[in-house]
């Protein structure tokens, strides 16, 4: 008899809070950060950057590990250095030790977001695996929701404690938690995996569409803060509060969603983006009061999450005997997305205000959904013509 648990969310919900947890340990005391050893905000601001580019990096070049190593196996070397990571951060001496250790964060998020997702579906019967993938993608914005104020709060007596107290202690647990199944699953071959990438019109459109999709709604998270304190005069304090209340609004999108991705993931991801460039094109050109300004962040949070789980439900189906490979394409598309997101969105600020800004991650949206209006008019061609 198997003593694997019958029911894999709660771990791989635990799984994700761990990265998101890790993605945000900086954000909230990146000021202390700064103060403490001497640089600038903006230098220490770059300590992200470093941890997405190992992230995205990772993703793409840990063909061969995943190849040797079955998800349980993956989710707890990826755990165990995302936890190394954070006591690391916690306990740097000098920035360049604190940005060593954003390297070795970079390196299990990686990890453990491409062996999450992956497990979700391998985990999970047929009937089950939208709802766990559903469980699995709740951990990162309940990170968010529950991470934020405790490393805030812990930010008053040292940004230190805010490491400890959520990213390392969120891995530890989670690596208990995975580490009670067994791993009876065999490694995925790596062999042939980006062929498929290139030959499969859907693997292709699925990546490009991710890359787009994560660059404009990481962006807009990226800058939405700034444009409530720049447009409203509100405070930092408030605009963290905005930010957070988008980060509820993420939850029903998600939980509405999961009962559609088995069998209408395509249409969704047709569907939702048109509505999310809208949405966050007004987000930055009409900013008639704050309040809108929120609930219009907060509506579209909701639309992102319901494409979230829709492009991650489709990568899972396009890629059904590379499952693993499929999450570190969304691996990549994610972290290097909020690079590009937060590239595009800096020149358009530039150039045209945060008008500019919104309709650069509305067109970026709109281009997210192109993959697949192609795909829809190809397979009405191909059943037509035959």
């Amino acid at each position: 008899m198997s003593s694997r648990p019958a029911d894999p969310a709660p771990a791989l919900f635990l799984c994700l809070f761990a990265v998101q947890a890790g993605v945000i340990a900086l954000s909230p005391v990146l000021a202390q950060v700064a103060a403490d050893f001497g640089v600038s905000t903006a230098a220490a601001g770059q300590l992200r950057s470093v941890s997405g580019l190992v992230a995205g990096f990772s993703a793409v070049a840990m063909g061969r590990l995943s190849g040797r190593l079955g998800l349980r196996e993956l989710l707890i070397a990826g755990l165990s250095i995302l936890a190394g990571g954070s006591l690391l951060s916690a306990a740097s001496p000098t920035f360049a030790v604190l940005a060593v250790a954003q390297v070795a964060v970079g390196v299990g998020l990686a990890m453990v977001l491409s062996g999450g997702l992956a497990a979700a579906a391998e985990w999970s019967l047929p009937e089950h695996r939208a709802r766990v993938l559903s469980w699995a993608l709740l951990g990162q914005p309940v990170a968010w929701i529950v991470g934020m104020p405790v490393i805030g709060l812990l930010g008053d007596v040292s940004w230190r404690w805010g490491w400890v107290a959520v990213p390392f202690l969120a891995s530890a647990v989670a690596l208990a938690a995975v580490a009670m199944r067994q791993g009876d699953e065999r490694p995925e071959p790596p062999v042939g995996a980006w062929r498929q990438l290139v030959e499969d019109r859907r693997v292709a459109g699925w990546a490009l569409s991710e890359l787009f999709a994560w660059s404009a709604w990481a962006g807009a998270l990226v800058y939405a803060g700034a444009l409530f304190v720049e447009s409203y005069d509100v405070s930092t304090g408030t605009a963290g509060l905005l930010l957070g209340a988008a980060a509820v609004a993420y939850l029903p999108g998600n939980l509405l969603a999961r009962g559609h991705v088995e069998t209408s993931a395509r249409q969704l991801l047709l569907a939702m983006p048109p509505i999310a460039a809208v949405l966050v094109a007004l987000f930055g050109v009409y900013r008639p009061a704050v309040g809108f300004s929120a609930a219009t962040l907060a509506v579209l949070a909701t639309f992102s999450a319901a494409r979230t789980i829709a492009g991650s439900a489709y990568g899972l189906q396009v890629c059904a005997q590379r499952r693993v490979f499929a999450m570190r394409i969304r691996t990549a598309a994610n972290q290097f997305g909020y690079l590009l997101g937060s590239a595009l969105g800096g020149l358009a600020l530039a150039v045209g205000g945060y008008a500019a800004l919104g309709v650069t991650f509305g067109v970026l949206f709109a281009l997210s959904a192109l993959p697949y209006a192609v795909s829809l008019l190809v397979d009405r061609s191909t059943s037509a013509a035959g």
